[in-house]
C-alpha cells in the first residue's frame, strides 16, 4: 500500500489553538475547550430526516433507485449541489466515466431439447454482452473431473484456443485468471458466445456469479453450475442456443465537492458519504444516512459564527457501490501536494441501521484488522471520547477498504468514520448491549426495495449525527502545526 503521508496529520494528535476572545487576541487551548454544542445541536433528527425525505421522494419518483446512470442519481445530484451553493459553499460538480450493466431480460440457454432455468443453472454475468446466437458448444481445456489438488487454467491462455473453430460457443471452466480473461481470449477465437461453468470441486459447484469489470466484451457471456457445464461437456459440437439482453456500457457520472471559504487551504477536513444507491432500491440508510448527515452538517456549519483554523470539504462521491470508483477517480486526480494538504478524511456510509451496532472505524488497529495512515488513531479517540462522554456503547469497526475512505488511506491521508452495520449478524452479546434482535442482520435491508424511510433508526441516527458534527467541529478547529508527533 503507498502511504504518501500528509505533513499536516499531527494536527490529529493534539487538537489545540481554538481562536476565542476579541479580534486580534487568541489563546491556546485544551481539546475539551472545543465547545461543538451549537452544532450538534443544529443537528436534529427532524432536520436530518427532512433530507431523507428527499432522497427517498427522489427515488420513488425515477423508478425506485438512485443508482450510478439513472435519473435518481442526477436528480440525487442536483439535490445535494443546490444545498450546498445555498449555503454558500464552492461547488463544483466533477464529472467522470463508469461502466454501467442492466440486465434487461433473463438470459436463455438450451440444447438437445433442454432448456436450462434462469437463476437456478445459468446466469448472466455482469458486464456480458447482448446476443442471440446458435452454434456448436465447444469446451476449451476443461478438467473433468476437477482435480482436487489444482485449479482449472481452462481459457486463461490465446494457446487455448489453438483449434478453437470460429463461429462456436466456447464452454469454459472456472480457475486461475479473471472471468475477463477467458472471455476475451474466447471472443478473440472467434467464439460468438461464452459459457463458464463452475470448477467442481465440493465448494465450487453452484450456480457461478462473476463480473467481466468493464463493458467491451461484447458477446453473451454466462455462468453456470457444474452440472450444467457438465452435461454440455458431455455433448461436444452439439448445437445450443444463447440470448442474452443488457445494457453494457460507459456512463457518465459524478461526485460533488464543496469547499467552505474560511480556514487554510493547505490543512483540509473533508466530510464525505456516498451519494448513489444499488440498482435495487433507494438507499435511503446505505447511504441516504450518510448523505443526510453530511448534508445537514455543511448546512449547519455554515450558520455557525465560528473562524475555523483548518478548511472543511465535503464530498459527496459517485459510483461507490461499484467499487469506490467516484473516490477513486478523485484522489487519482490529485498531485502529492494536494494529497498532503488533506489533514483527514472522515466517512459516513450506513448510519441509521435498523438492528444497529455503534461502530467506530479503528483507526489504530488495536482491535481488528490493520491500522490506518499515521493520525487515525487520533480521529478514532476523537470519535469514541464522544461517544464515551455520551454513556453510548461502542466497538471497532474494521478498515476493510469496501468504503469512500479507502482511496485515502491507500495515499497516506488519515482516515476515520462511523458505521452502524449492513448485513452481518447481531450476536447475543451485541443485543444486550445495544438492544435490538440477536440473530438477524443489522439492516435487513441491506441492498434491497426495502431501504426505504422505513428502514431508519432515528436513535443512532440522532446520536451519529451529533458525533459527526463533534469530531468534524473539533477538527476544524485544530492546531495546524505540522511539527507535532503523529
Amino acid at each position: 500500500m503507498m502511504r504518501v503521508l500528509s505533513r499536516t496529520a499531527a494536527a490529529l494528535l493534539v487538537l489545540v489553538a481554538v481562536l476565542l476572545g476579541a479580534a486580534g487576541s487568541s489563546a491556546v487551548s485544551s481539546p475539551e475547550s472545543v465547545d461543538t454544542t451549537a452544532l450538534r445541536a443544529a443537528m436534529s433528527i427532524e432536520s436530518i430526516r427532512d433530507h431523507l425525505v428527499a432522497l427517498n421522494s427522489i427515488a420513488r419518483d425515477n423508478g425506485g433507485t438512485r443508482a450510478v446512470g439513472t435519473p435518481g442519481f442526477q436528480a440525487s445530484v442536483e439535490y445535494v449541489r443546490e444545498r450546498l451553493t445555498a449555503d454558500g459553499y464552492q461547488v463544483r460538480v466533477q464529472s467522470y466515466e463508469v461502466p454501467y450493466f442492466k440486465e434487461i431480460a433473463p438470459p436463455s440457454l438450451s440444447s438437445g431439447g433442454r432448456a436450462f432455468v434462469p437463476e437456478t443453472d445459468i446466469r448472466t454475468m455482469s458486464f456480458s454482452g447482448s446476443g442471440d446466437v446458435n452454434a456448436a458448444v465447444q469446451p476449451v481445456d476443461l478438467s473433468l473431473p476437477p482435480d482436487l489438488n489444482s485449479t482449472s487454467t481452462s481459457g486463461c491462455e490465446p494457446s487455448d484456443f489453438a483449434s478453437f473453430s470460429r463461429g462456436a460457443i466456447a464452454l469454459l471452466q472456472r480457475g486461475t485468471c479473471p472471468f475477463e480473461q477467458k472471455a476475451t481470449n474466447a471472443r478473440n477465437a472467434g467464439a460468438v458466445a461464452v459459457l463458464i461453468m463452475n470448477e467442481g470441486q465440493p465448494d465450487r459447484r453452484n450456480l457461478l456469479s462473476g463480473s467481466l469489470v468493464h463493458p467491451g466484451v461484447g458477446i453473451p457471456v454466462l455462468g453456470l453450475t457444474y452440472a450444467a457445464g457438465a452435461t454440455l461437456a458431455r455433448q461436444p459440437d452439439l448445437p445450443a442456443r444463447v440470448a442474452t439482453t443488457v445494457t453494457s456500457e460507459l456512463r457518465k457520472t459524478s461526485n460533488v465537492i464543496a469547499d467552505g471559504i474560511g480556514g487554510g487551504s493547505d490543512r483540509v477536513v473533508m466530510v464525505g458519504a456516498h451519494l448513489d444507491s444499488v440498482p435495487d432500491g433507494p438507499g435511503i440508510n446505505d447511504d441516504g444516512s450518510g448523505v443526510a448527515v453530511v448534508l445537514q452538517l455543511a448546512d449547519a456549519l455554515a450558520r455557525q459564527p465560528i473562524v475555523p483554523r483548518n478548511r472543511i470539504r465535503f464530498a459527496f462521491w459517485g459510483a461507490e457501490e461499484l467499487g469506490m470508483l467516484g473516490s477513486q477517480h478523485y484522489v487519482s486526480g490529485l498531485t502529492s501536494e494536494q494529497i498532503a494538504d488533506i489533514s483527514v478524511y472522515l466517512n459516513f456510509d450506513m448510519l441509521a441501521s435498523p438492528n444497529y451496532v455503534r461502530f467506530v472505524l479503528d483507526g489504530d488497529g488495536s482491535s481488528i484488522g490493520d491500522p490506518g495512515p499515521p493520525g487515525s488513531a487520533a480521529v478514532e479517540r476523537t470519535f469514541t471520547e464522544y461517544l464515551t462522554s455520551q454513556g453510548l456503547p461502542f466497538e471497532a469497526g474494521e478498515l476493510s477498504g469496501r468504503s469512500d475512505y479507502a482511496p485515502f488511506a491507500a495515499a497516506g491521508v488519515p482516515v476515520g468514520g462511523l458505521f452502524s452495520g449492513a448485513d452481518e449478524i447481531k450476536t447475543q452479546d451485541q443485543s444486550l448491549r445495544y438492544g435490538g434482535t440477536a440473530g438477524k442482520p443489522l439492516d435487513g435491508c441491506y441492498h434491497q426495495a426495502c431501504d426505504t424511510l422505513d428502514n431508519i433508526s432515528d436513535d443512532v441516527l440522532s446520536q451519529f449525527g451529533a458525533a459527526a458534527a463533534d469530531a468534524t467541529l473539533r477538527l476544524l478547529m485544530g492546531s495546524p502545526d505540522p511539527r507535532q508527533t503523529r
